[in-house]
């Protein structure tokens, strides 16, 4: 049997068929439509402004990998006239973060991009090794998404940039809705389809990728040959996301479709007015400066938790109550410096200087 012509040049042959579509296609016109594609979402969403100084989250990792590479390349492109840096957050998770970091050291030298790394021990004083010494496997997904969210904000902020892109993708987002469905989170529920966020005291930030889905960033990292991290976080098995992960590749085996329906069902969810009238109000914590719709942040909180030994009461509002009982926190109990956004510039390592 002759191998099938590219289903969009006619010339090639087609060496792989699009999860996404089912088209069988050439590496090239893979390459270009899979750019074009994020190059759509971008400007369908208006997410840049010529002049932006843009902060990528970089992990390491096939997504942010993909998306630093794609992001220079659309960048020059269509000259969008961005400013890119990589942001990188150390957990401190060893055998795992520690190396994926070498990855993205490699990245910036690639990539030609500066590159500025913020840790948990340097920002809380903790690191995820510690804090799973402390509480052990289980809800340390939740500390380190409360703590990683906030240090993305902060070196943001480092960086005085515009805006946050994540490697966020489509099949990340369907597995959000998936899971606040199943936990019942109206309010999560309302904006986790949003492809561009934004607090009134926080950086910009968005999701270029919202509609990619995952097995073709994999296949396009793998035929562009790009230098990235495959090793899944060691203290993720136990993630309550797994369960929406797993449901959702099992929904996506009888429907490829079923990643985008997914979203688009999410995207076509709005909440009554008297169901938003109950929705907390954003303020400012007063420990720290960040957002929050408490006194206290959740990042505030989960590390008062830690310090004072009952890292188990302040996961949830009503455990929380709990350690209120116990009365103020101490004078000496360790915190997190003041939020200030823009802060000053600190010095950031160039691909000139050694990583």
């Amino acid at each position: 049997m002759a191998p099938m012509s590219c289903a969009l040049c006619q010339n090639a042959k087609a060496i792989l068929k699009r999860p996404k579509t089912g088209q069988q296609i050439c590496k090239e016109c893979f390459f270009f439509v899979f750019e074009t594609e994020v190059h759509n979402t971008i400007i369908q969403a208006h997410l840049f402004e010529p002049g932006d100084r843009v902060a990528i989250g970089a992990s390491g990792g096939k997504d942010s990998t993909v998306l630093a590479y794609v992001m220079k390349t659309l960048n020059e492109r269509y000259n969008y006239g961005l400013e890119l840096f990589l942001l990188s957050i150390d957990e401190g998770i060893t055998g795992y973060r520690d190396d994926s970091l070498e990855t993205v050291k490699r990245n910036q030298q690639q990539y030609n991009m500066p590159l500025k790394i913020l840790s948990y021990e340097e920002l809380y004083g903790w690191t995820m090794d510690a804090i799973v010494a402390e509480i052990g496997k289980k809800n340390n997904c939740t500390f380190c998404g409360v703590f990683r969210r906030q240090a993305l904000d902060r070196g943001a902020s480092a960086l005085e940039v515009d805006h946050i892109v994540t490697g966020h993708n489509a099949d990340d987002i369907a597995e959000t809705v998936l899971m606040n469905i199943m936990r019942g989170d109206i309010a999560r529920l309302g904006r986790c389809t949003q492809i561009c966020t934004r607090g009134e005291d926080t950086i910009k930030r968005s999701k270029p990728f919202k509609y990619a889905y995952e097995k073709e960033i994999v296949m396009y990292a793998y035929f562009k040959k790009l230098d990235y991290f495959s090793t899944e976080c060691i203290y993720s098995p136990d993630a309550y996301r797994g369960h929406a992960r797993t449901f959702l590749k099992d929904l996506e085996a009888a429907r490829p479709s079923a990643i985008i329906d997914i979203i688009h069902s999410g995207e076509a969810f709005e909440l009554r007015e008297d169901i938003k009238a109950t929705q907390k109000q954003q303020q400012t914590c007063k420990r720290c400066g960040y957002m929050s719709s408490n006194d206290l942040c959740k990042a505030c909180t989960l590390l008062e938790g830690l310090e004072r030994g009952m890292a188990g009461s302040v996961i949830t509002d009503r455990a929380r109550k709990k350690l209120d009982a116990m009365g103020p926190a101490p004078d000496n109990l360790r915190t997190i410096p003041h939020f200030q956004s823009p802060r000053p510039v600190v010095s950031i390592q160039s691909p000139s200087q050694e990583s």
